[in-house]
């Protein structure tokens, strides 16, 4: 089992330790170091600038957002940055929702797989510069013809020759169609609220990816990268009661009351009534109310918390389950050093 680093993206300013803890997790033999983004800072600008400061973790993204760039601009810094760090980079994408395509980016929010489909075999013929890249579209059409085109745009190939054409690209996906697609087209799954109790559900939707015709990876060499808190600790109590308030603000706060995708994964898991108390109480303005309603099971469904014997066991259990690596948040030099003796560089 590998570990990978999630620094996340940035709240009200950007994090003090952040370089100590990418250098921390080089040292401490992390696979990989992943940056995110949300509406506030983006994830290939602090990725690149922790990244220029280590020489062996691979450097990812989870996520970057479909709507924030073009296709070929995504290609473009995926490219750049594959180059500089020698060939570490991981492209991580992800469609995000609808409050944030609509309300932030002022594009539609429809369609996210075939966008996904399109935007992603856009990227595969900037980076295996084969031709001139061009799309049919409907999304991302190349060279545009629509509404106020002047007529004049051609199809181009990039100028810089890419480090390398088979730039792993991670999607992160939370539905049953989405990960079937993952499967299908990508060389990676970023998993969210992962829990090894539904791996036979997880493994049947990859398994249809895995077996249409043209697909990219097989289960042998595809990656599967789980987001979630491995906690060493003797207060198991403690540690669950600060993850309460995150748990109650994804589940109750984060997308839409009406489109919620991380609200749909618990209640895929068998948490719907939890999920409507959490969601009723976070959206009436008490959140510690709807922090207070959240089981611990369900915390325990998708994370790791125990002393060292009860935590190699559960890592097990995540590596039978099909997970190659866990993409953990540390926050200090302790808790890289408690974790020390479990990872296999």
């Amino acid at each position: 089992m590998r570990f990978g680093l999630q620094l996340g993206y940035w709240g009200q300013q950007p994090p003090a330790n952040a370089q100590d803890l990418v250098n921390a997790a080089e040292e401490a033999g992390f696979d990989a170091v992943f940056t995110a983004e949300s509406w506030g800072s983006d994830a290939f600008t602090p990725l690149a600038w922790w990244g220029s400061q280590t020489s062996r973790v691979r450097l990812g993204t989870s996520v970057v957002q479909l709507s924030a760039r073009t296709p070929t601009a995504t290609a473009m810094a995926a490219l750049t940055l594959d180059h500089l760090s020698g060939g570490r980079h991981i492209l991580g994408l992800g469609v995000s929702g609808p409050q944030v395509v609509e309300g932030w980016y002022g594009q539609p929010f429809a369609k996210p797989l075939a966008r996904t489909r399109e935007y992603v075999s856009i990227i595969r013929q900037v980076l295996a510069r084969e031709g001139k890249v061009t799309g049919a579209g409907p999304h991302y059409p190349l060279p545009y013809n629509g509404s106020g085109a002047t007529g004049l745009g051609k199809p181009l190939k990039s100028i810089t020759h890419p480090l390398r054409a088979d730039l792993p690209i991670w999607l992160g996906a939370e539905g049953p169609k989405n990960v079937s697609l993952t499967a299908e087209i990508a060389d990676g799954w970023l998993a969210i609220y992962y829990t090894p109790r539904l791996a036979d559900m997880y493994n049947e939707w990859l398994d249809e990816g895995f077996s249409r015709p043209g697909a990219r990876r097989s289960r042998e060499d595809f990656e599967i990268a789980a987001t979630a808190q491995v906690i060493l600790t003797d207060d198991p109590k403690a540690a669950l009661d600060r993850l309460r308030p995150f748990s109650a603000l994804y589940i109750g706060g984060m997308g839409a009351e009406e489109l919620n995708f991380h609200a749909e994964v618990y209640r895929r898991m068998g948490y719907g009534a939890e999920v409507d108390e959490i969601t009723r109480l976070f959206r009436a303005g008490k959140k510690e109310e709807a922090a207070a309603a959240v089981p611990d099971q369900l915390i325990l469904d998708t994370t790791i918390i125990g002393d060292e014997d009860h935590v190699r066991e559960q890592l097990k259990v995540w590596e039978k389950a099909g997970v190659t690596m866990m993409l953990v948040g540390v926050h200090d030099a302790e808790q890289f050093e408690r974790l020390k003796p479990l990872i296999r560089s």
